[in-house]
């Protein structure tokens, strides 16, 4: 586009030193001199095929430059605007059907809501637990975490997820999870009810900071709501109690070596026996939808989930 506009100004610059040079073979209807001032009017309106007529060339030796050396360049310069409109509007057919491609495979990704600290931190989470590639389109308010987000391998989108037409862009329609991590309370709860009215099925996993909120964000339609501010408060205060035990929390919340919580299907040959007779220790059962706590499960049945506390290889 600069190179494009550069080359316009070159023409009108050549058009005007043209016409300078024989300025006695032009007549100007008003006052008869033609100035620079006048040399460059002409070379606008000449070139736009504007022609206003009130500068015209008189002389022979003027008409001849205009028929040799303005009229290469009044088609030069309509060929250059015309080419320019042309590849805008081209770019934007193309972007639009790169976008609609793109937006067509997606089915079964994750939307992420902000790519803050908890942002980043569930998709590395997402990403330690799947057993197959994940596809990730993160939505943030701030093109620089968005860009951000680009450099690590995720789509991006740069907009409100509060409106519903930014988040049919991130195809949340077709999504199989979305997690909300917006810096505020009130944002997460717009949030979660523009993505429950798009789709229905998803899960949706949201941040909050207080607690009081957890009960707006599930009648909103959240899945799950971690209160961040508590459970950072609760962890700090079992650390001071019990160092220990709060190195184990964090070595179940923070990737790397040591224990993980898993989530898997129960095992043909495990249907039927009971948490005791596992390897790993069985916290709890996912069974028709209901959580089931390890207390409350006598033998495994099928179909059961398994929510697993399982030791790193």
């Amino acid at each position: 586009m600069t190179r494009r506009l550069l080359l316009a100004l070159a023409a009108v610059v050549v058009m005007t030193s043209t016409v300078l040079l024989d300025r006695d073979g032009y007549a100007d209807n008003r006052d008869g001199y033609v100035s620079v001032l006048d040399a460059a009017y002409y070379s606008g309106v000449s070139l736009s095929t504007t022609g206003y007529g009130d500068i015209v060339p008189v002389s022979r030796s003027a008409r001849l430059v205009n028929l040799v050396v303005i009229m290469p360049l009044r088609v030069f310069f309509l060929a250059l605007l015309v080419g320019t409109t042309f590849e805008v509007l081209t770019q934007r057919t193309r972007r639009q059907w790169r976008l609609n491609r793109w937006r067509s495979r997606l089915l079964g990704h994750t939307v992420v809501i902000g790519y803050g600290n908890k942002g980043r931190a569930a998709i590395r989470a997402l990403r330690e637990a799947a057993d197959r590639n994940e596809q990730f389109v993160v939505v943030d308010t701030s093109a620089t975490a968005a860009q951000e987000a680009t450099d690590d391998g995720h789509a991006a989108i740069v907009g409100d997820a509060t409106r519903a037409m930014i988040l049919r862009r991130s195809g949340v329609e077709q999504a199989a999870r979305v997690i909300v991590a917006a810096d505020r309370d009130d944002t997460a709860a717009l949030v979660t009810l523009s993505v429950r009215e798009l789709n229905g099925s998803a899960t949706i996993t949201v941040a909050v900071r207080a607690s009081e909120n957890v009960a707006l964000l599930r009648r909103s339609g959240a899945t799950s709501v971690i209160t961040s501010s508590e459970a950072a408060g609760r962890l700090l205060g079992l650390a001071a109690r019990s160092p220990a035990a709060s190195e184990v929390i964090g070595d179940l919340l923070i990737q790397g070596n040591g224990l993980r919580l898993i989530d898997r299907p129960v095992r043909p040959d495990e249907v039927g026996s009971s948490p005791k007779d596992c390897d790993d220790l069985v916290l709890a059962v996912v069974r028709d939808s209901r959580l089931m706590r390890y207390d409350q499960i006598e033998a495994f049945a099928e179909d059961d989930r398994l929510i697993q506390v399982q030791t790193r290889p």
